[in-house]
């Protein structure tokens, strides 16, 4: 199977001795909404299998209905949807892969341009606190605002070659996935344009999964950096990025920047008094 964008093409059929007559694609529920829950759908150009969704043709796959059913689908794909069980609840495991302690957690510092691929050193998140909240990327964090007012195509020139960035998700050799030396276990989610900025700042902390580590303000102004804890020893990066944008999307009808999948995703660091950072860091 094969996926080109919201579109699986044309498959193998397994009720049809494995003959290209399935077609699967992912569909909005409401269609007239940016935001939407979505299902998975198909239909057979052999007329094999009635059209459906993923769950009456996993009622045909299972020959189960009702609770059965749905009992199966969570034993076989590990979803673990028993009561009492979450998989977005924050664990202690989720910190890190190795050490623990707040202090031995360490990411790539880059000096700008931003096609500076050298890290500088590796840092903490009190560090990378330091850095936003002090004065080291007030004026140009300024000046970035003051462009993006009357010419955003410069804007964003100049944020590329003037801000200092880092790659929260872990150490590099050069700032490339294949250049990972160890994950740090954070996920950095990046939201654009948000019209209800400070809404979704104070939503964000006190998500009922996810523990905050660090929160701020992006360099324009108009969106935020969330970063928060993930075991990549239970999940690859990739999965659990998508794992955490369908539960922001059900969440907060948001959608994200999808380029936080890429392990290396360059978060470029701005000015922001009002940052947050977990308190364990300032123990």
């Amino acid at each position: 199977m094969h996926i080109t964008g919201r579109d699986c093409g044309v498959c193998r059929n397994p009720f049809a001795g494995d003959a290209k007559t399935l077609h699967i694609w992912i569909e909005k529920l409401h269609p007239e909404l940016e935001v939407s829950e979505e299902l998975a759908c198909h239909s057979d150009s052999s007329g094999i299998i009635p059209d459906g969704c993923c769950f009456d043709f996993a009622q045909i796959h299972y020959g189960l209905a009702g609770q059965e059913l749905l009992n199966a689908i969570n034993r076989d794909m590990f979803l673990h949807l028993e009561e009492g069980y979450c998989a977005y609840t924050p664990k202690t495991t989720n910190m890190s892969v190795g050490n623990t302690s707040t202090d031995c957690i360490r990411f790539s510092f880059f000096k700008a341009p931003v096609t500076n691929a050298r890290p500088f050193k590796d840092i903490t998140i009190r560090d990378a606190y330091n850095y936003i909240t002090g004065n080291f990327a007030k004026k140009r964090t300024e000046e970035l605002r003051s462009i993006a007012k009357t010419d955003p195509k410069r804007a964003k020139w100049f944020k590329a070659a003037r801000f200092d960035y880092c790659c929260f998700s872990g150490t590099f050799r050069s700032r490339s996935n294949s250049a990972l030396i160890e994950h740090s276990g954070y996920l950095c989610i990046d939201f654009d344009h948000v019209s209800n900025l400070e809404e979704l700042f104070r939503a964000l902390l006190d998500d009922e999964y996810f523990d905050t580590q660090l929160l701020f303000r992006s360099p324009s102004g108009d969106g935020l950096k969330w970063v928060i804890p993930i075991n990549v020893a239970e999940m690859p990066h990739g999965d659990y990025f998508r794992a955490v944008e369908s539960y922001i999307r059900a969440t907060y009808s948001i959608n994200i920047d999808a380029s936080g999948k890429d392990i290396s995703r360059a978060c470029f660091l701005p000015y922001d008094p009002f940052a947050f950072i977990n308190t364990k860091f300032l123990e």
